[in-house]
């Protein structure tokens, strides 16, 4: 019996300890849902008492952790380093090939007596504003008319052509972009040279249009600018072209949403002064040109003698020939 009772009062005091525990949860459950702000009050009291100490101890981890980190950096930065060296190699090998290339095309130039290009030149803008409305989607630049830009002129980033000035004020421009819908350009396909229009549909891969029957163009073909009416430079770099069913259209090299400094590329044509009509034929026969006598004045224009008019003869009466009848009987 002794040993029973003490095995019965021992279960009695292992499990009142238990029902404290769970009573003290239920008080503490309602006091937090009934005066939440004074739990989280004291959370934020324990964690400002506590952070100096998990500082200290976190200071060895984030140690160790930036350690760590800085091994797989170094080896990241081994790689991209042998890969940077490589392609270095090849842009010299390129950029020695552009230039034999360039020397042989100026050699040519001269000795067939071409007419050289004319000079490009760019101002360097930001982007500092966008509007993407549903059939406009434009882009704002800080340089204006001061800086040399003008409405017509190409805009492109480092990867490639990006749209056209429409408007130029004398601090800002607007740039319309080639997905816009009112965007149209002519382009050149390579290889070939086959010749369409950009027209941008406000998607993101403007559409190729007005292509010849006979033209054959595969996806992966390069789209330049073909510099058609002398509005744009030829050449310029604007995407390449993709299948779209029984259709092409135009991946673009630039992504005008990334977008954050652009070129402003200066192509004005200097206008020309064609001379006058009368001495065109002159000159192409190898002749002097045509001088226009000097216009009469006043002070050297001689009087001229006013006309007289002559009087005109009165008409006479005819005479008889014949003598009269009384003449004959005298």
């Amino acid at each position: 019996m002794p040993n029973g009772t003490w095995k019965i009062a021992r279960r009695g005091n292992a499990q009142l300890p238990l029902i404290i525990v769970l009573a003290l949860a239920v008080v503490l459950v309602l006091i937090g849902k009934a005066q939440s702000g004074l739990f989280d009050a004291a959370r934020v009291r324990i964690t400002d008492w506590m952070a100096p100490a998990l500082a200290q101890v976190r200071a060895p981890l984030d140690g160790a952790e930036r350690w760590a980190g800085s091994i797989g950096e170094i080896f990241r930065v081994y790689e991209e380093n042998l890969k940077l060296k490589e392609e270095n190699g090849r842009l010299r090998q390129w950029r020695n090939t552009s230039v034999v290339l360039e020397g042989r095309v100026r050699h040519y130039e001269k000795l067939l007596n071409a007419v050289p290009d004319p000079a490009l030149n760019a101002v360097l803008a930001r982007v500092i504003g966008r509007a993407s409305r549903p059939f406009l989607r434009t882009m704002i630049l800080d340089a204006g008319t001061v800086n040399g830009a003008r409405p017509g002129q190409a805009v492109m980033d480092e990867n490639g052509m990006i749209g056209r000035l429409y408007l130029a004020g004398k601090q800002t421009s607007w740039l319309i972009l080639l997905t816009d819908i009112n965007s149209r350009i002519p382009v050149s396909i390579a290889p070939g040279r086959a010749q369409a229009v950009l027209a941008g549909d406000n998607s993101a891969s403007p559409r190729l249009d007005m292509l010849a029957p006979n033209i054959r163009i595969k996806a992966g073909d390069q789209v330049v600018s073909s510099g058609d009416g002398g509005l744009l430079p030829s050449g310029l770099p604007i995407g390449i072209v993709v299948a779209d069913g029984d259709g092409f259209r135009v991946a673009l090299l630039a992504d005008a949403a990334q977008s954050e400094t652009v070129q402003i590329l200066n192509f004005a044509r200097p206008k020309e002064e064609m001379p006058a009509a009368a001495t065109l034929p002159a000159e192409a026969a190898g002749l002097q040109p045509y001088v226009p006598p000097p216009p009469a004045t006043v002070a050297t224009m001689a009087p001229q003698p006013l006309p007289v008019a002559k009087p005109k003869p009165l008409p006479m009466a005819p005479i008889s020939q014949t003598a009269p009848a009384d003449a004959g009987t005298e």
